[in-house]
This record gives C-alpha cells, sequence and structure tokens, in this order.
C-alpha cells in the first residue's frame, strides 16, 4: 500500500481561511480593532492577500457569523464545558466559537468543522494542550447543539446588555425583540442602480424593492459580479439609500455633503446632477471615494477638512451623515455590537450638535438640510434635531411623506422624520428581510 503524503497544516484546504478568521475575531474582541480596519484598512491582516476569492469569502462569514451569534456561542458553550471556556489561550476560545458556527448555523460538514478546529488549537502553542477539549466538545456540540439552543428564550441574547436595555426603553420589548431577531440573519446584498433597476435585478438573480434598491443573495466579491466594472451600480443597504432621495430636484445645484465618505450618498447625489462637494476630514477615506467614483464615471470636488471648521458655501442643499454610534448597522457590520459602549454617546452627540450648528451656518435661506445617522439611539436622532430646532428658530423640520419612500408609512416618524428599524421590510424569504436602523430628518432654512 503506497503511503499517503502528509499534508502540513498550512496546506489542509480551508485551514487559512479559519486561522486568519481566528486572528480577526481576536482583534475585535481583544484589541478593539475594527472589521473594517482588519479587512481593508491600517491594520489589515497580512495574510489576506493570500486568499482565495472563495476562501476569503468563508472566513468573512466565519467571522460575520462568530460575531453576529456571540452571545449564544457563550451559552452554549458554558453549557458544554464543566470548567467554562480556557481564558489562558484565546485560540482555544476563537476556535471552539468558529467550530461551533459552522456546526449550527452554516454549511459546513461536521467532521470538517471539528478537524479544522482542533488544528488550529494544534498550531498554537498556548492553546495546543486543549486539542483534545476542542475535539470533545466540538463532536458533542453537533449531537446536542441545536436542541441547547432551543432551550434559551430569550432573544436579546447576542446583544451586549446595555444596548438591549436601550432598545427595551426606545422602542418597547416586543419591537426591541423583533429587531434583535433580524440583526441574527446575514443580510442580503443591497445595490443602489444607475437606471434600470429591473434588468439589474434580472441579471444580479435579485429583486427590486419598492424603494428603488436592487437586493441580491449572492455572495462572494463584489468586484466579480455583472455590472461593477462599468459602474452600474454600487454597493449600498436600502435605508442608507434613503436620505439623499428627500431633496427632490437638486439637478444643477451645488450640495456639501459633509462627513461624505465612503460616498453611497455622495454618488446619489451626484447621479442626480447635483455640484457635490464631498467634504471628509480623513483624506484616506476621501481618496478611496475618488477612486469609486471613476469607476462610476461620476464628478465631484473633494475636500479634506474638518466639517466643523470648514468655511464655503453657502449652499442650496447639505446632507450631513454625521459619525454615531452606528448600532443601526450591526446586521452587516456585527463588530460594532462589541466595540462600543454606552459611554460613546456623549462625545458623539456633542460632535453631532457641533456639525449640525456649522450646517446651518453653510446652508442659503431657503436651502435644505438633512441629517441622518446609522444609529438607532435617540440621543442621535429624534433628539439631537429637538435640540437643533430650539436653538435655531430659522430651522424648520419638512415632513416626509410616505409616497417619498413608495408608500412605506412604517418608515416616518410622527415627527414626519425617516426612522428605518432592522425588523422593517419584511419579506416572505427572511433572508431577503429588513433594512439597516437609520434615522433622517429634513429642515430647511427659513
Amino acid at each position: 500500500m503506497k503511503p499517503s503524503r502528509f499534508v502540513p497544516p498550512t496546506e489542509v484546504p480551508g485551514l487559512a481561511a479559519r486561522r486568519i478568521a481566528a486572528d480577526i475575531i481576536d482583534g475585535v474582541l481583544h484589541k478593539r480593532r475594527t472589521l473594517d480596519d482588519q479587512l481593508e484598512g491600517a491594520a489589515q491582516h497580512p495574510a489576506l492577500k493570500s486568499l482565495s476569492d472563495r476562501d476569503r469569502a468563508l472566513m468573512r462569514r466565519l467571522v460575520a457569523t462568530v460575531l453576529r451569534r456571540r452571545g449564544t456561542l457563550a451559552y452554549l458553550l458554558s453549557r458544554l464545558l464543566d470548567r467554562g471556556v480556557p481564558s489562558d489561550a484565546p485560540r482555544a476560545q476563537s476556535a471552539l466559537m468558529i467550530g461551533a458556527a459552522q456546526i449550527l448555523w452554516m454549511d459546513v460538514p461536521d467532521h470538517a468543522a471539528v478537524d479544522l478546529s482542533v488544528r488550529l488549537v494544534q498550531a498554537d502553542r498556548r492553546a495546543a494542550k486543549y486539542a483534545g477539549l476542542v475535539n470533545a466538545v466540538l463532536r458533542r456540540c453537533a449531537r446536542e447543539g441545536i436542541p441547547l439552543i432551543d432551550e434559551s428564550t430569550d432573544e436579546m441574547i447576542d446583544l451586549p446588555p446595555w444596548l438591549a436595555t436601550r432598545w427595551i426603553k426606545a422602542y418597547g420589548e416586543d419591537t426591541a425583540r423583533a429587531m434583535a431577531r433580524a440583526i441574527g440573519h446575514e443580510p442580503p446584498l443591497d445595490l443602489t442602480v444607475k437606471s434600470d433597476s429591473e434588468n439589474w435585478a434580472t441579471r444580479l438573480h435579485g429583486e427590486t424593492l419598492p424603494t428603488g434598491t436592487v437586493r441580491t443573495l449572492l455572495h462572494g466579491s463584489v468586484t466579480m459580479l455583472p455590472g461593477f466594472s462599468e459602474g452600474a451600480w454600487w454597493v449600498q443597504d436600502a435605508a442608507a439609500a434613503l436620505p439623499a432621495r428627500l431633496f427632490g430636484d437638486i439637478a444643477g445645484k451645488p450640495v456639501a455633503d459633509l462627513c461624505a465618505a465612503p460616498g453611497g450618498k455622495t454618488a446619489q447625489l451626484a447621479q442626480a446632477g447635483a455640484k457635490v462637494t464631498a467634504v471628509d476630514r480623513s483624506a484616506g477615506r476621501l481618496a478611496r471615494l475618488k477612486e469609486n467614483f471613476a469607476r462610476l464615471g461620476l464628478e465631484a470636488t473633494y475636500v479634506a477638512a474638518d466639517a466643523t471648521e470648514w468655511e464655503a458655501g453657502p449652499f442650496d442643499a447639505i446632507l450631513l451623515d454625521a459619525p454615531c454610534m452606528a448600532t443601526g448597522t450591526i446586521r452587516r457590520h456585527p463588530d460594532v455590537a462589541w466595540l462600543k459602549n454606552e459611554a460613546d454617546l456623549d462625545a458623539l452627540s456633542a460632535l453631532q450638535a457641533r456639525l449640525l450648528r456649522k450646517s446651518v451656518t453653510l446652508l442659503k435661506p431657503g436651502g435644505t438640510l438633512v441629517y441622518c445617522t446609522c444609529s438607532l439611539e435617540p440621543e442621535e436622532g429624534e433628539q439631537a434635531i429637538a435640540a437643533l430646532l430650539e436653538a435655531e428658530p430659522q430651522m424648520k423640520r419638512r415632513p416626509v411623506e410616505a409616497s417619498e419612500l413608495a408608500g412605506l408609512s412604517e418608515l416616518i416618524s410622527p415627527m414626519g422624520d425617516v426612522r428605518t428599524l432592522p425588523c422593517h421590510l419584511q419579506h416572505d424569504d427572511p433572508k431577503l428581510s429588513g433594512l439597516d436602523g437609520f434615522y433622517a430628518a429634513r429642515l430647511v432654512k427659513t
């Protein structure tokens, strides 16, 4: 019998993707590094470029699933481990979570999930002694995991307790639970198309939402999808596409987009024919916005500046997409739940107030200001606008009509502002349901 060739761990198919996923999960949970920074930013994982598109997509899904289901995984492992998760070997912790996530929620054979998690710990000096433990626990997870999860009736288990408490207070317990359920699902891919949305929905095997966004379940590298290279569309959650549409006809008008990067809303303004000035304090993020505009064939003026100190205008319209807690984006950016905390609110609220006051000075009389945040926290939405209206009598709210949002009246608050929730826009297929949480108010300077 011919002896089998030994395959080093680094050559085992799929192991590199799982090792990088473990590193990135550790970066979020223990080093407080954002996913964006580790995937594309200054702290990008050095081995990412070596992954195939398929393995890169697998790695991203592993990371997102673990972070999205962190509370459930912690509960499950507490039931399967008599002495708790090993605290002296982070790689053992991440290997257990990655293995369990694959067994419970991903289309990965149980034996592969177990074997590759064991290899992860064997390759780590501090974690190697736990290889037997990881093997036993994950095999037990394959047998007992789903029944154990079904025992837990806490729908808020995958949210930090402070955030769950806030959402219950702001939206009521039933709505907060519906939001938590929605966040638990992997979101679809949303695209804003330049034109002919029905055609692109067909070509991308998706469907056109009432608001005009094309939604598809395609996964993998977006750069390989039809229409990317010719600049026919850009990635943008359906909720994020709403604020820029509240200006109406802006063709030929000077419009400032403050805090413009990453540029989805800026692209909408330019596509609508506005003379857009894109302002962002990060020169690096602005450079990436400019590169994307080159692909899209759109034009804008680019200004790297702190918007609170920028002097220009006046403008007919201003879009202020203010820095915020970003809790409305947890379904797409699950790291947000574990990187932000309630103490961050005060500083962000103060910054939003400064940006709002500055926006008023940059706006022409009769001009329109649209303020928005991807936050579900009232301090960064309704309360911020209430404070501005009290301090600036010349600013008046111009309520949004349901007809402006394709008749979706559930997206409009009693005050006439846009308020989308993760549980909105339900579909027969849960995978096609949901929106990011967004707030947007439209104000006019009298």
